[in-house]
Parts: structure tokens; C-alpha cells; sequence
């Protein structure tokens, strides 16, 4: 299979912009001049993308088809920052104004640029992959945990913060998008698992002893105040009366408290999923041939990145009322453990992606030789 299919959906995804431009000028508008340049121009895409995407040979990945679309929705979302940000204008304007008031809080905006930009990227790449007959496993694993961290904490925010009572038509179109998604995940899962380790280097990596494997015992010592870390923030956000969860809220991260709740929501699934995590992975760098690691770091990897994205820009937002976000003088502290907090267990990720052999079992190398 060529590369004419991946070509047609990058120029497929960029054709989202004069679209979007030209039907928000149909809204404004209305007129007839209008709305026939937006049915020609959308006509014209779908052919040209058709054809680059069908020339030789139509891709049979049916994932394949879902990421175009979801490359196309991504280029949207990144219009809908830029514009709510007043980088750009005329393009999304009316979509802004009739929406669910959701897309309009500051954890909103950070969606639109993490999905516009991140997940843009992750889906040219599985689209390349696919094009090429290669494996997109572990991006779409890493996807899968991004996509479900945001999808959670979007929808119950939504339903327990200050615009749970606001849910309009359009909430109900993002389900559909969200159980597509949950289809694509469990399909990424069912792919197998593809490590080329030689027998001779598992059994020598799981030889080693910890002391002579100084990148996980620093990884370990990471792990135990991380885990710290996440549940302290998770009690804040449950309104513990300790003075330390107090201060902490006051100083660093006022965010936490904000009416929106996603904040919140944040909090309590980082705690009850990335705090069960730091346990089960500390377990995984000392007992050799824990094969789940390898999944299981690359899913957490995309959740915490996402996560973390959407609270630190959050909580930095203009668009988040001044008494809840951080602190001029706190935001050099607040910055730095954040990003320690999330560039770690990517390192941890790449890691164990790169270096597999402590977490493979001998036995199934044998079988597979």
C-alpha cells in the first residue's frame, strides 16, 4: 500500500479550516453566495480526499477511517482554541456561541488545544502506520489513556460542576464520539504485541540487581512520594479540614476549588486510578517478567499527560476567575513539581518501551523461538 490513503487525510484534516470559515460565514451571513461556495468547497474536498484516500488500495484497518475523521474534528478543536483565545476570528464563532457552555471554561480551552495538537499528531501517525502495513500499538495505547482520562473527567464534570444543569443537544453527539472511541480502544488492545528480545538479554536484564539498575531504583524512589503527592491532592479536593490541604489550596492551587469541578474530577480519578498505578508499578520494577508493565505505563503515560495539561493551563487560564488561579509569587513552585510530576512517568514510559527485557517472560521467548 502507497501513502496516496495517509496524504489524502493530512489534506482531508486541513480542509476543516476553509470550512469551518465558510459555513460560519453561511450562519452570519445568510445568503445565497454563501452557502453555494460552502456546499462547492465541501464537495470538492471530499472528492479530491476520496480520491488520494481510494487511488490504489482502500486501507482495510476499518480504525483507519474513524482516525481520518477524528484527524478532521482535531484540526476543529485546535480553530475553537485559537478563536476562544481571540487569536483568530470568524471562523467558529456562532458554533461558540450556540455550544455547551463546557467548551467555554478555561479546562475547555485546554482540551481543544491538547486534542488540536497532541491527538492530531497521534493520528497522522496511526494513519502513517496504517498506510505503511506497520504497528500503531503503542500509539494507540498511549492515545487510548488520553482519550479515556479526558473523556472521564469531561463528562463528570459536566455533571456535577456549575453547568450540570446546561446539557444541550450537543453533549448528547459527543457520546456518539466517545463510543466509537471505546470501540477503537478495545480494538487497539486486541493487537498483538510485537517485542523482538533475544532470550540471552531477558535473562541477563533480570539478572541484574537493583542497585545495578540505577534509572529504575531512581523511578522507585519517584514512585513513593508521587503516590503521596496524588492522594494529598485528591483529599484537598474532598474538603479535608487539615491545615497543610488548607494552605496548600490557599498558596499553590486555588484551582482545585474552582465551581467548574473539573478540577475535582481530576483529582479523585488521579487518586483512585494513577494512585493504585505507583503501587502496582513498583511491584512491576522489582519482580522480573511483569509483561503488563509495557501496557500499562504506556496507557498511564497518555492519561497523566493529558491530565496534566488541562489542570496546569487550567489553572493558569485567563479564562479561570482570578481568585482561583495560582498565585504570581506560587507559580515557579506550583510549575516545577507539576512538570516533574508529568515528565517522570514519561521517562518511565520510554524506558520500559525501549529497554523491555526485565518485564518479558523467558518462557514465552522460548515458545516464540
Amino acid at each position: 500500500m502507497n501513502a496516496s490513503a495517509g496524504t489524502g487525510v493530512f489534506v482531508f484534516s486541513l480542509m476543516s479550516i476553509p470550512i469551518c470559515y465558510l459555513f460560519n460565514s453561511l450562519v452570519y451571513n445568510n445568503s445565497a453566495e454563501a452557502f453555494f461556495l460552502a456546499g462547492c468547497a465541501t464537495l470538492i474536498i471530499l472528492v479530491i480526499s476520496t480520491r488520494f484516500m481510494l487511488k490504489k488500495k482502500a486501507p482495510a484497518d476499518p480504525l483507519f477511517y474513524v482516525f481520518a475523521v477524528y484527524a478532521f474534528l482535531s484540526v476543529v478543536n485546535l480553530i475553537i482554541g485559537l478563536e476562544q483565545d481571540n487569536i483568530i476570528d470568524g471562523f467558529v464563532t456562532f458554533y461558540l456561541k450556540e455550544a455547551d457552555p463546557h467548551i467555554n471554561t478555561a479546562h475547555g480551552h485546554m482540551i481543544s488545544y491538547w486534542d488540536g495538537c497532541v491527538h492530531y499528531l497521534m493520528y497522522l501517525l496511526m494513519i502513517a502506520a496504517i498506510t505503511w502495513g506497520d504497528s500503531y500499538r503503542a500509539i494507540g495505547l498511549y492515545w487510548v489513556g488520553s482519550f479515556l482520562m479526558r473523556a472521564i473527567v469531561y463528562i463528570l464534570g459536566n455533571a456535577v460542576g456549575k453547568h450540570g444543569t446546561q446539557i444541550g443537544p450537543l453533549f448528547f453527539l459527543h457520546m456518539l464520539y466517545i463510543s466509537v472511541s471505546v470501540w477503537a480502544c478495545f480494538r487497539i488492545f486486541s493487537q498483538p504485541s510485537i517485542q523482538d528480545v533475544q532470550l540471552a538479554s531477558i535473562q541477563e536484564a533480570q539478572r541484574t540487581s537493583l542497585l545495578h539498575r540505577p534509572l529504575d531504583l531512581m523511578f522507585i524512589i519517584y514512585l513513593i512520594p508521587a503516590l503521596a503527592f496524588c492522594i494529598f491532592r485528591g483529599l484537598v479536593v474532598l474538603d479535608c479540614p487539615s491545615e497543610w490541604c488548607q494552605g496548600y489550596t490557599q498558596q499553590y492551587e486555588p484551582y482545585l476549588k474552582d465551581p467548574s469541578a473539573y478540577s475535582k474530577v481530576q483529582m479523585l480519578v488521579s487518586m483512585l486510578y494513577s494512585g493504585p498505578y505507583y503501587v502496582i508499578t513498583l511491584y512491576g520494577l522489582l519482580v522480573p517478567g511483569c509483561e503488563w508493565m509495557l501496557d500499562l505505563t504506556l496507557v498511564h503515560s497518555g492519561a497523566l499527560a493529558q491530565a496534566q495539561f488541562s489542570h496546569m493551563g487550567a489553572s493558569l487560564h485567563t479564562r479561570t476567575p482570578f481568585s482561583y488561579r495560582v498565585p504570581a509569587d506560587s507559580q515557579p513552585v506550583f510549575l516545577l513539581v507539576n512538570m516533574l510530576y508529568t515528565v517522570v512517568p514519561q521517562a518511565l514510559c520510554y524506558c520500559c518501551f525501549t529497554r523491555p527485557a526485565f518485564f518479558l517472560k523467558p518462557t514465552a521467548d522460548k515458545k516464540s523461538e
